[in-house]
């Protein structure tokens, strides 16, 4: 099954759903500001994703530069960070089965679907 985490409000997160929609396949979509995700299923995405958890910080966010920019975080408190403040999530993140990609640019996507 492909999952869609999806911001509605994020431009490139509505591209990639529309990706996902002309792809003719099924799909669920997780609204994770709403259905927010806890420590260890961020945890395992980004095991999925292969990258650090930094690499999955919006570090342009306010939130970010406010409360985080420029301390030494460990990769937890970086999750935690993420878990508190969902919008800190980079997206769209779109997981078909064991592959995973932030969708930066949407284009992205099409490589795992």
């Amino acid at each position: 099954m492909i999952t869609i985490y999806h911001n509605p409000r994020c431009t490139k997160s509505r591209q990639g759903l529309q990706i996902l929609e002309d792809s003719g396949k099924s799909f669920e979509t997780v609204k994770y500001l709403e259905e927010t995700l806890s420590a260890k299923a961020l945890e395992a995405l980004i095991k999925t994703l292969g990258i650090k958890p930094m690499d999955l910080v919006r570090k342009n966010e306010a939130i970010w530069k406010e409360n985080y920019k420029g301390k030494a975080l460990t990769d937890a408190e970086i999750i935690n960070a993420m878990v508190e403040n969902p919008k800190l999530i980079e997206r769209p993140i779109v997981v078909n089965g064991n592959k995973a990609v932030v969708g930066r640019p949407p284009e992205r996507i099409l490589e795992i679907i």
